[in-house]
């Protein structure tokens, strides 16, 4: 990828020093270094904004689901599961 922006920005003269000794130890430039963590930033932001709406899509469903009167009630489920539970605990599956 050709490079053609410049990018500056204003930090604390201890965490550029800081930030330089790591990649000077490792030997690699500082701006590849840059370039990675905002790479990964994108890629965690991107992500995070795919669940949000993974989950904002299951969320309605489950209102459609509830509206449309398909759902269980509580104690239904609590019913259903205790037999399950009974038949787990005296060792039948």
């Amino acid at each position: 990828m050709k490079k053609e922006a410049v990018f500056t920005m204003k930090l604390e003269a201890e965490l550029r020093a800081d930030f330089m000794a790591e990649v000077a130890e490792e030997d690699r430039p500082a701006s590849q270094v840059v370039r990675e963590l905002m790479r990964d930033y994108i890629k965690q932001r991107r992500q995070a904004r795919e669940y949000d709406e993974y989950l904002r899509r299951k969320v309605e469903a489950g209102r459609d689901s509830a509206r449309a009167g398909r759902g269980r009630s509580h104690d239904e489920v609590e019913a259903r599961f205790a037999v399950k539970r009974n038949k787990v605990a005296a060792g039948k599956t």
